[in-house]
């Protein structure tokens, strides 16, 4: 299969901050359909494209034709391991779920579509059954209320406990009513009532902010000097993390200017920001795409400063 039931996201400011040219080799380090994929190659520059998700190499098929296309499956966290210092001239990250993950009910992401209560991004580790079941009540709520800023998470788990007592949860659709009891809500509303705490489970279960961290970390190593990275989140979790460590890597200060002068002392700046602030999608992509509304991108230019090390 070589066409994508997917639409990528911000796919023109994408493009623009990356810059592909012939000659260059991008990281599309979330390969899902592989629309950015696409488009870098369209360029003329090379891919290679890591993807956790063992059904993604569906969507590769023809690519490698090329000969400038390689898919990695790996977590994009994995890429220095894979490539080495300073081997690349951009990396692309297009986090969350993908559409067509979100669009295969037997996945178990959509509270909309019954299925397996799963959500693995990957096929190994713990699915979302293992932790509703499973899980402690405390961590549970924690993970409810960090994950998916869920306000009534302890209201949440004392149903779920309830429920888990009698049966196991074990398809998507059930999760969904016993937490729309929870909570209230009718079904036919604008947000599902469920949504945060899905959203919050499919977290936990593939460790995305983790993920992320270690991925921007990875994404600084990799990229030569004049390198760009563009990062596309969907929500405040995911957003205020790439916004911390852009922040930090470009020696600005929180709320700063990118015009302003860096800070004095610490490391050199390994980033230099390619604009203040996250952009969005405009009017017309939301309309075609409603699923990119909360998209936000920020990106920047790799210094000829060296990575920052690690905290202890």
């Amino acid at each position: 299969m070589s066409e994508a039931p997917h639409i990528p996201v911000l796919m023109a400011e994408v493009l623009e901050a990356l810059a592909p040219a012939p000659g260059q080799t991008i990281v599309d380090g979330t390969f899902g359909a592989g629309g950015y994929s696409r488009a870098i190659l369209a360029a003329g520059a090379s891919v290679i494209a890591f993807d956790r998700d063992p059904t993604a190499a569906r969507f590769a098929a023809g690519l490698a034709e090329s000969g400038r296309f390689r898919l990695v499956e790996a977590t994009f966290s994995r890429m220095a391991e894979v490539l080495g210092e300073g081997a690349v001239d951009g990396v692309a990250l297009d986090l969350g779920v993908s559409s067509m993950q979100l669009d295969e009910a037997e996945r178990g992401f959509s509270l909309m579509r019954d299925g397996p209560l799963d959500m693995r991004m990957g096929a190994d580790g713990m699915t979302a059954a293992d932790l509703v079941n499973e899980g402690d009540p405390a961590d549970l709520a924690r993970i409810f209320r960090d994950y998916g800023e869920e306000r009534e998470a302890r209201r949440v788990v004392s149903f779920l406990v309830r429920r888990r007592a009698e049966r196991p949860f074990e398809r998507t659709l059930d999760l969904a009513e016993v937490v729309e009891r929870a909570l209230g809500g009718r079904r036919g509303a604008k947000v599902h009532p469920a949504t945060r705490v899905f959203q919050a489970l499919r977290i936990a279960v593939n460790e995305e902010l983790t993920e992320l961290e270690a991925g921007l970390v990875a994404a600084e190593h990799v990229l030569k000097a004049g390198g760009r990275l563009a990062v596309v989140t969907f929500h405040s979790l995911e957003d205020r993390i790439v916004k911390a460590f852009l922040t930090a890597r470009a020696g600005r200060e929180a709320g700063g200017s990118r015009h302003a002068p860096p800070k004095v002392g610490g490391p050199a700046p390994s980033f230099q920001l390619l604009h203040n602030g996250a952009r969005g999608p405009g009017e017309a992509e939301v309309a075609a795409n409603p699923r990119a509304r909360s998209a936000k991108l920020r990106a920047a230019v790799r210094t000829e400063a060296p990575a920052w090390r690690l905290a202890a």
